[in-house]
């Protein structure tokens, strides 16, 4: 099967997109021109001389084989008007290590980040080759470049000979670097939505005065907000929308148009769209169906019209997607019934009907919105980005996700954690079940990831995953309109006793406290309430209760130095009014901590809560985010003591037999040993003759196992343990059959499992939880996603039964935390290393009180697959 060419699209400071390829042979009269229109001093920086430009110069950069040289062009222009910008290439030196490399950008292209987007995206092909580290050779006046590999973010070293400088750098994403990428992919990405978010002018394609017309209903909607800037209803007859003048095309409008939005047939989208962008529209939002979720044909026409919004530089939201609606911009570019209500939820909708739901919703929870985007097919514009944009947003307070797939979920976690820090995130991610992951899937034609990797994403980017619709809108309601409590202490307040013992029965299931009310706070409630009524938690004013003993008792329960939060329940009574107390609760003396209202009435205001257990639920879920805030962020241990090239070569030979397959247990030692994983002395014995003499050698008493690859030795029968003689190892040897591994028993430990699978969508997922044969029924293996931080080992290590086992059970010592955690680090930088890793059992690891030490390993390895994503932010 031929390699399909390099292509990655790569976003610029300008908010500007460029589309990056391996130059193929047709493309030797487009680098020919560009290597011509350089300046005579850039071509001189680039060659050191003055090269004959032609076919000869240009000969070593086509068609790269990614194994000796590498090369990406910059491409911009119209298919068959494409025009070469920049080139990057590197070539392998003796030390197959290492590689030379260097870059040209055009004159007139220079100073807006494409040096170094070339470098970013070609360091990580020429990792992938097994290349560690660049070297260049520079000019030393050539500042340009030098600037360039300075502000990557790689550690350089530099040595000046003569007028060359020799600048070295290892290509392995460190920390550093990784932050440097995030903040230029965050800088450009803001910089590129601002045409949805702030346009000036709006053009709406395929708005017609045709009753029905959803170009026609979103030029009404935009007219209907209120937006200030010109709107361009384009149709073929030329007729007027919503009292608008329209165009039949949109050559015809004089200026420009910044935001367009398409709304034609799927098959006059692309003629619809080249307009636009040929007129300098640089956002896109295509309405129309008829996209890759119809199947091979919509992919084809979804494909093509992302390379027209390549060519152009822009960008683009949908197809196949509601529309979106901004506040502050007064825009309502959606088909929806009615306006989205302004408040501070940003809300990106993977789905269209779901945003219309939540719309329907907000008047009677009072959720108001900054902006809303739905993101239909995602072809381009996604979560990640709106991540990006919203992080800075003042009008945005809390974010709120419906998510159906995951395009980069790596990139997702790291944007979440950072803005989770700074807001509320909240998501609900459909697909738990295998239906609704087929329904997924159609939808958005991208493949589902397994509910533990999205689970373990949410955890450590600190986003609150919702379970149903009801819950995100519970929890949208809460994070809007209450800070988020410091804790999980909670005092409840009611007029109805029955009703606080169920709230605080749904507080205990909520994972909330009800800590007894300080001397002082019941004191306090004495001199207000009635003597019938309980001080303690709950509080009881009974039912003769008032506004006013609402509005007396809350400020003293609220200053209790332990309570967190408090939740207030209110059952009409005939003699106060449901406005009365709605009003005494949102009026509190103390505005740092939440008093969440629940409000059993047919009367209830927008806002409350209707039963308890919703309160109670939401705020539990909102005490998660204060967890986490606690939480360091952890860093990314650097490790030493492994070496890559060696497991690349154990790998190599796997593949040679095929694609897909365990490997031998020699090559599985050689494998972890590579990284350092501490194991089990080990002897392959192949008959029984040479299992007595390995067990003699390596000391009694030995544990004989199947050396069969892959095997599952227990269920299987093969393993035996605690022999103390050669006549049992040369009996267990018979029965076992073939050959064996034979190897000392270790006692005295906890065992426990260890491992690593990646995850098709998600990448690798490192797993800890109990070992063992009982493993699977005990369960609680947790996951979470590579590379791992001191912190996520930590939590591993110590969280759940795992936890228990470590800490010491049952009058066992406790285990080595240290080796377990340096243990994982290890299991994540190979995973990371090495993809084609599909699954790595370490069971059990015995955990010591010195030591950890695995006694059997299983490993499993797989080509990657090729993957078709462009987008590289």
């Amino acid at each position: 099967m031929a390699t399909p060419p390099i292509v990655r699209d790569v976003i610029l400071r300008s908010g500007d997109t460029l589309r990056l390829k391996a130059p193929s042979a047709s493309d030797g009269e487009a680098l020919t021109a560009f290597f011509a229109s350089l300046s005579e001093h850039s071509r001189y920086l680039r060659f050191h001389g003055s090269p004959v430009v032609g076919p000869d110069l240009v000969k070593p950069f086509l068609q790269p084989d990614w194994d000796e040289r590498g090369s990406l062009a910059g491409i911009t222009g119209e298919a068959g008007a494409e025009r070469i910008v920049g080139l990057a290439s590197w070539a392998r030196l003796r030390d197959a290590a290492a590689a030379e490399v260097s870059f040209a950008v055009a004159d007139a292209f220079q100073g807006k980040g494409i040096g170094t987007r070339l470098l970013e995206q070609l360091a990580t092909l020429a990792a992938e080759a097994g290349i560690e580290r660049f070297v260049a050779e520079v000019l030393a006046e050539n500042v340009a470049m030098l600037g360039v590999f300075a502000d990557a973010g790689f550690e350089i070293s530099r040595e000046l000979e003569g007028g060359t400088i020799e600048v070295t750098f290892a290509i392995a994403p460190t920390e550093r670097y990784r932050e440097r990428v995030d903040r230029r992919d965050h800088e450009a990405v803001v910089s590129s939505l601002r045409p949805f978010f702030e346009p000036a002018s709006v053009a709406v394609l395929g708005a017609s005065p045709r009753p029905g017309s959803i170009g026609g209903k979103i030029c009404h909607n935009i007219v209907a907000a209120g937006f200030p800037g010109p709107v361009y209803p384009i149709n073929r007859s030329g007729e007027s929308v919503a009292g608008l003048r329209a165009y039949e095309a949109v050559e015809q409008v004089a200026s420009g148009i910044d935001l367009a939005v398409v709304c034609l047939p799927a098959e006059a989208v692309l003629d619809g769209a080249r307009s636009a962008l040929a007129h300098g529209t640089k956002a896109l939002c295509v309405i129309s169906a008829g996209f890759a979720e119809v199947g091979p044909e919509g992919r084809a026409r979804e494909d093509d019209l992302l390379g027209l919004v390549r060519e152009h530089g822009a960008r683009l939201l949908g197809p196949n997607c509601l529309g979106l609606s901004v506040a502050t911009a007064g825009l309502n570019a959606t088909f929806a019934p009615r306006s989205f209500p302004p408040g501070g939820i940003g809300f990106s909708s993977q789905s269209g009907a779901l945003g219309l739901a939540l719309l329907e919703r907000s008047a009677e929870r009072a959720l108001g919105f900054s902006s809303f985007v739905s993101i239909g097919n995602k072809a381009d514009v996604s979560s990640n980005d709106l991540l990006e944009y919203w992080e800075d947003d003042p009008e945005t307070t809390v974010v709120v996700l419906y998510v159906e797939s995951f395009g980069n979920p790596r990139h997702f976690g790291r944007i979440a954690a950072r803005v989770a820090r700074r807001k509320p995130l909240l998501a609900m991610k459909s697909g738990r079940t295998r239906t609704g992951a087929r329904a997924a899937g159609s939808h958005t034609a991208a493949l589902a990831g397994s509910e533990e990797a999205v689970d373990a994403l949410f955890r450590q980017a600190g986003v609150l995953r919702a379970e149903t619709a009801q819950e995100l809108v519970d929890l949208a309601a809460l994070l809007s309109a209450h800070p988020a409590p410091l804790g999980r202490r909670v005092a409840i307040v009611t007029n109805a006793g029955g009703l606080g013992i169920l709230c605080a029965d749904a507080c205990e299931t909520s994972g909330l406290e009800l800590p007894a009310l300080a001397p002082e706070t019941t004191a306090g409630l004495r001199k207000l309430l009635p003597a019938e009524a309980s001080v303690a938690n709950p509080v009881d004013m009974l039912g003769s209760a008032t506004a006013e003993s609402y509005r007396n008792a809350l400020p003293v329960v609220l200053a209790d130095p332990e309570i967190d939060a408090v939740i207030a329940l209110f059952v009409p009574a005939a003699t106060v009014r449901t406005e009365d107390v709605w009003d005494a609760l949102r009026t509190p003396d103390h505005v740092d901590k939440p008093v969440i209202p629940v409000m059993i009435s047919s009367e209830s205001p927008p806002g409350s809560f209707p039963y308890p257990e919703s309160a109670a639920r939401s705020l539990g879920r909102a005490a998660e985010r204060s967890d986490w805030l606690r939480r360091p962020a952890g860093v990314v241990p650097e490790l030493t003591g492994f070496n890559r090239q060696a497991a690349e070569v154990i790998l190599a030979g796997a593949f040679a037999r095929a694609d897909d397959c365990w490997l031998e247990p020699p090559e599985v030692r050689g494998l972890l040993e590579a990284y350092g994983i501490p194991l089990v002395p080990e002897a392959i014995a192949p008959g029984p003759e040479e299992a007595a003499a390995a067990a003699s050698d390596l000391g009694f008493p030995v544990a004989v196992k199947t050396a069969e690859a892959g095997a599952h030795k227990t269920e299987q029968g093969g393993v035996a343990l605690g022999l103390l003689s050669t006549m049992d190892v040369k009996d267990a040897a018979r029965r076992i059959g073939g050959p064996v591994v034979v190897q000392p028993m270790i006692t005295g430990g906890t065992e426990l499992l260890a491992g690593v699978v990646q995850d098709p969508t998600f990448g690798p997922l490192v797993a800890f939880g109990p070992g063992g044969v009982f493993a699977e029924l005990i369960g609680e293996v947790s996951f979470r996603i590579a590379p791992l931080t001191d912190v996520d080992a930590e939590e591993l290590v110590h969280s759940g039964k795992a936890g228990h086992l470590v800490r010491g059970f049952r009058g066992k010592p406790a285990a080595d935390t240290g080796a377990l955690t340096g243990l994982l680090h290890r299991l994540s930088r190979l995973a990371e290393d090495i993809h084609s890793v599909a699954e790595l059992d370490l069971n059990p690891v015995m955990a010591l009180s010195d030591r950890c030490i695995a006694v059997d390993a299983r490993v499993r390895v797989s080509r990657p697959p090729v993957t078709g994503r462009l987008k590289t932010w």
